[in-house]
């Protein structure tokens, strides 16, 4: 795999610390700036939405823009944001920041996933990009943790000082190994790169997407207070749980790329059945610390072995004319459903439900999303026995002409 991919995998981590490292800081959150737990949650659909309307529209703003460019510009934007979240002195101020910078992180993952299937092979593609989102796994892994255990020293600002200067790292990675004659697209008509939102196999990989990942946010958003009011977890063993479930997203990644390689819809199959059944034991999962510690590792393996194949779906069916804008889209669709999901878990907290009956909610977003991959699949053979058809006709008149 090219060095470059690597530096494609760090900027992915700074962005995917920023976004997740929230969710290791809600109590501390809440209390400093006098707000419920729930509506610290907001901060993290409100992340989710920005990426959702920015993704696309940023993309295509920046269409013409050499890739790298482009890249290092959003990174700059991602450092200012969690500058701004750090000095933050109300819930407001914060959400704004976490909007702005919510905006890099679509079009940086769209393009990277991009950039990153134009570095090798074509058998390859799946693992490319697996290996980019492993900078996502490593944030949740590394980042999120690390985010934690600063926050409880020093306090949570202070962990977005320490996001600010991932990102800073990140930019100097970037300017140095990103070769700066790659990434200047040859941008075909606009006409043509939105003619894939007319595809439906485009729309229900999105679907897909939205819907399969909303249940582990569901569920994921309100882990700590899970660990803490639930299992009773002291907090020195909170960051190490976050930690194993880092690890288990790391190894999830891994096994959702070569999945991916040897069948796009079996493994979008297996990776969403798996999450949906990991899903409905969450009920039973966080009894006690032992439980709780192995179950996270589950649920982080199963839940990002979906991400390279509803990926490579959506840039399956979008075509190459429409790959950027698609590829965004994805992106955007994952934060749809981190919207949704920790919309749909806060629901559950408000309306008196406990913390034990989100896992419920989240196996259900999750059962939309596996229902989408039959549909989608039954489509496709629809299609594939039409062309067969077509093709039969075709070639019986041929024969009865010549």
């Amino acid at each position: 795999m090219p060095l470059s991919l690597l530096a494609l995998a760090v900027g992915a981590f700074g962005i995917g610390t920023t976004e997740f490292v929230i969710m290791g800081l809600l109590t501390q959150v809440s209390e400093d700036l006098h707000i419920s737990i729930p509506l610290a949650g907001t901060l993290i659909s409100g992340y989710a939405i920005g990426v959702a309307v920015g993704a696309p529209l940023l993309t295509l703003a920046t269409r013409h823009w050499p890739r790298k460019r482009l890249l290092m510009a959003l990174m700059l934007i991602f450092i200012a944001g969690n500058a701004a979240a750090a000095l933050a002195p109300t819930y407001g101020w914060l959400m704004a920041a976490r909007v702005l910078t919510s905006l890099t992180h679509g079009t940086f993952f769209g393009v990277g996933a991009v950039v990153a299937t134009g570095l090798v092979p074509a058998d390859k593609r799946a693992s490319a990009i697996a290996l980019m989102f492993s900078g996502l796994t490593l944030a949740t892994l590394l980042g999120v943790p690390a985010g934690a255990w600063v926050g409880q020293h020093w306090g949570w600002r202070a962990s977005f000082v320490a996001v600010a200067l991932v990102g800073v790292v990140a930019l100097a990675i970037l300017a140095a190994f990103v070769p700066a004659d790659r990434g200047r697209p040859e941008v075909g008509d606009l006409r043509q790169e939105l003619a894939m939102l007319g595809r439906g196999q485009v729309w229900l990989g999105l679907g897909i997407t939205v819907f399969g990942f909303a249940g582990l946010f569901a569920l994921y958003t309100y882990i700590e207070p899970l660990l803490r009011q639930v299992t009773h977890m002291p907090d020195g063993r909170v960051a190490l749980t976050l930690l194993l479930f880092g690890a288990g997203l790391a190894a999830g990644n891994l096994l959702g790329g070569r999945l991916a390689d040897r069948g796009v819809m079996r493994a979008l199959g297996l990776s969403i059945g798996a999450l949906l059944l990991t899903l409905l034991a969450a009920r039973w999962a966080f009894g006690s610390q032992a439980a709780a510690m192995a179950y996270v590792v589950v649920l982080g393996t199963v839940a990002f072995a979906t991400v390279a194949p509803m990926q490579m779906r959506v840039l399956q069916q979008a075509g190459s004319a429409g790959a950027n804008l698609a590829s965004s889209l994805n992106i955007a669709a994952f934060n749809l459903g981190n919207a949704i999901g920790a919309w749909v878990g806060g629901w559950v907290l408000a309306h008196g439900l406990g913390l034990l009956a989100i896992g419920w909610a989240a196996a259900g977003l999750t059962g939309l999303g596996l229902l989408l991959v039959g549909w989608s699949a039954a489509a496709g053979r629809r299609t594939a026995a039409i062309g067969h058809e077509t093709a039969g006709v075709e070639a019986k008149s041929c024969a009865a002409s010549s």
